[in-house]
């Protein structure tokens, strides 16, 4: 059930997602040096960070510890809620299912994301959670810093099958 451009892209990009989404590209890095998938993410709340993270499945042993779902987690305790209103998560990966439907249950406004993953991406190019008819969904921007986001992704998983660390 792949999702035509016009649903992944129904928002438009700002500098401002520009500034974010390289912050976000910055803890992937991060991330992919400790060895972990490079993936980061940010979520942005009135104009400010409120939380951020890269991937820790390989330091934490947990399955779950995908960047999305740590920023969810730090968002909520720093907002002391389960809900994320009025925010926009950076994301250098399209969301898996499991982390699409965390964005659904935190009412997050609006994903902007990287990279498409057609393997296992859950807001348009596998299948779109969004537009299930779920009790909230958000607004949608992917495709933004594709190339560095690939050019992460594709090192890292090169240096992996040569051997390298």
């Amino acid at each position: 059930m792949k999702t035509n451009d016009a649903e992944i892209n129904s928002s438009p990009v700002t500098d401002e997602d520009i500034l974010y989404m390289k912050r976000a590209l910055e803890l992937a890095r991060l991330a992919g040096e400790r060895d972990e998938v490079p993936i980061g993410a940010v979520i942005v709340k009135d104009g400010e960070i409120i939380a951020e993270a890269g991937n820790e499945r390989e330091a934490s042993k947990c399955a779950t510890h995908h960047a999305e779902l740590l920023c969810i987690e730090r968002a909520c305790k720093r907002l002391g809620g389960w809900r994320i209103p009025s925010a926009t998560l950076y994301v250098t990966l399209e969301p898996c299912p499991m982390c699409a439907g965390a964005i659904i249950n935190s009412r997050i406004d609006r994903v902007v994301f990287g990279a498409h993953d057609i393997r296992f991406g859950a807001l348009g190019s596998l299948v779109n959670l969004n537009a299930l008819g779920f009790n909230h969904s958000f607004a949608l921007s992917g495709g933004v810093l594709e190339d560095e986001a690939k050019e992460l992704l594709s090192s890292f998983f090169k240096k992996k099958r040569s051997g390298g660390k």
